[in-house]
């Protein structure tokens, strides 16, 4: 009995030995990229046929207007960003803080400054000189506020905070994906709350902060074009400003879309080299927990 079942098991793998193999066709994939190449080919002969001085492209690439615009808005990116930042970690501690008026406080600015569009921030700002005619401390030192609240200042502080709101819910989220444990240990060795997180808590929450943080650099790079409407001389405005006077409309648009490009490319090589950095050594650990589950199964 026990031949006969080795005989036939062994005619078995001598037929599936025998089989041919024949990969898997994908014609689905096929398709949809045939597709994709005819639609970008199609994209390619419209601008390429279409009414476009590639010339004044070139020319205008690099004029003195756009290079000062493009100048502007990386000047505006890093201090809005630095500003949301340092408001962002400032509103997440007091959003998480067991003091009810700071807690309240955050939980307001959070709510305002992200249930409002920021086109209608900046718009506010900008005519802050309406509600309060002049800024600083009565009859000791006064400032009249158009003069205090200009195109830059009205777009930093109107990317910034809103920038702010947002960037507190990340820093939130980061605070918390902490190991409590870790606040705990801090807390039996005597170090105070601020102390911990300055120095236990934030540096391992930056590895979850910083991808978040990141898109939004790059996303702050784009939103500066939002400014072109309160008269902030941005990459955008200053296309504007020279297709209004020589009606190259679509030159113009193309080479700040050109700017724009390059500036994120960059930052995103930029980012993905920072979250290297901060994740470093994390790969190892997670090898070595997988050893020694495996060891102790």
């Amino acid at each position: 009995m026990t031949s006969a079942v080795g005989i036939g098991i062994g005619r078995d793998l001598a037929g599936v030995a025998g089989l041919k193999l024949v990969p898997r066709r994908y014609y689905g994939r096929w398709v949809a990229a045939a597709l994709i190449i005819l639609v970008l080919a199609w994209i390619i002969k419209a601008f390429a046929e279409g009414q476009i001085d590639w010339k004044v492209v070139g020319q205008f690439f690099t004029a003195p207007a756009i290079l000062a615009g493009l100048v502007n808005t990386i000047i505006m990116t890093v201090c809005a960003m630095a500003l949301g930042i340092a408001l962002g970690v400032i509103f997440a501690i007091m959003y998480m803080s067991p003091n009810p008026v700071l807690r309240g406080v955050a939980l307001f600015y959070i709510w305002f400054f992200r249930g409002t569009p920021l086109l209608l921030q900046l718009l506010l700002w900008f005519n802050l000189a309406l509600v309060f005619p002049t800024i600083g401390i009565p009859g000791v030192i006064e400032w009249r506020t158009i003069d205090v609240i200009g195109p830059f200042m009205a777009t930093l502080l109107g990317l910034g905070m809103n920038q702010g709101a947002y960037t507190a819910e990340v820093v939130r989220g980061g605070i918390l994906s902490v190991d409590v444990g870790q606040t705990e240990a801090a807390k039996s060795i005597g170090m105070t709350r601020l102390t911990t997180l300055r120095r236990i808590v934030l540096p391992q929450a930056m590895r979850v902060i910083i991808p978040p943080v990141g898109n939004e650099v790059i996303s702050m790079v784009k939103l500066t074009s939002i400014a072109s409407v309160i008269q902030f001389s941005e990459i955008l405005r200053n296309a504007q400003t020279i297709y209004y006077a020589n009606a190259r409309v679509i030159e113009l648009l193309i080479v700040a879309a050109g700017w724009y490009l390059i500036v994120v490319t960059l930052l995103q090589i930029g980012q993905f080299f920072l979250e290297r950095h901060f994740s470093k050594g994390r790969g190892d650990r997670r090898a070595k927990v997988q050893v020694a589950e495996e060891a102790g199964a």
